[in-house]
């Protein structure tokens, strides 16, 4: 929580300085229609993770067994992906990528934020100047995620949807796979038939993409009604 609190703290600093705003203009003070984002977020991206899980149990045969359910647990897990991912989004997706769209525009912004993104996370997974094609992999599926949230901050001009796809998406996988420090929450994973060679790449391909396909043409439609309706609004 500390860790925390110093990142808001700098990020305030930060726009106070250099662009002359406050910590608001990145969103993050609830109002209805933010936290209206953020439980957007969380529902829809929970509905894409459910998605690829039930494709890759299809595909796999894989199953699962059931877990005694622990509510406090589920509860302090949720806590600490809330807590890692508004961590994560404030450095990522917050003052730096704010200052940066206006500097150099959003399209550069949020490439260069997808691209930070990515090879940050070859140092959470421990796999920096390991096999150069699992790095690459990573590069990609986190890369295109964190350009699809940074679009989302761009685009909503709050950081609680990207917020609420980031915490959806880990708290959902952690209830079925096993993860740090909370996992495999309300299923263990029993059996599943193994992939070799170009099916293998195909269906991982495929497992680490459609996530973040699937949210962003959720987004651009849900920009698109937001737009209309707005329109509509106003000339009534």
């Amino acid at each position: 929580m500390l860790g925390l609190l110093v990142i808001i703290v700098i990020s305030g600093l930060l726009l106070h300085f250099i662009e002359k705003k406050n910590i608001d203009v990145l969103g993050i003070t609830p109002n209805k229609n933010r936290w209206t984002q953020f439980m957007i977020g969380v529902l829809v991206i929970t509905v894409i993770v459910l998605t690829n899980i039930v494709v890759e149990t299809l595909l796999l045969r894989v199953e699962w067994q059931l877990r005694t359910i622990n509510n406090t647990l589920i509860f302090d897990a949720f806590y600490y992906h809330l807590k890692s991912a508004l961590t994560e989004d404030l450095v990522f997706r917050g003052a730096l990528l704010y200052i940066l769209i206006r500097r150099i525009g959003p399209t550069k912004a949020i490439i260069l934020s997808a691209m930070i993104f990515g090879v940050y996370h070859w140092f959470s997974y421990g796999i920096i100047g390991q096999n150069a094609v699992l790095m690459a992999y990573v590069f990609l599926i986190t890369g295109f995620t964190g350009y699809v949230w940074a679009f989302a901050f761009y685009k909503t001009k709050s950081i609680l949807m990207g917020l609420g796809f980031h915490v959806g998406v880990n708290f959902i996988n952690a209830c079925f796979f096993e993860s740090q420090p909370y996992g495999e929450l309300i299923f263990t994973e029993i059996s599943r038939i193994e992939l070799k060679d170009w099916n293998w790449l195909y269906f991982n391909l495929f497992k680490g993409i459609f996530p973040s396909v699937a949210t962003l043409i959720f987004l651009k439609q849900y920009l698109k009604f937001n737009s209309k309706t707005i329109l509509r609004k106003q000339n009534q």
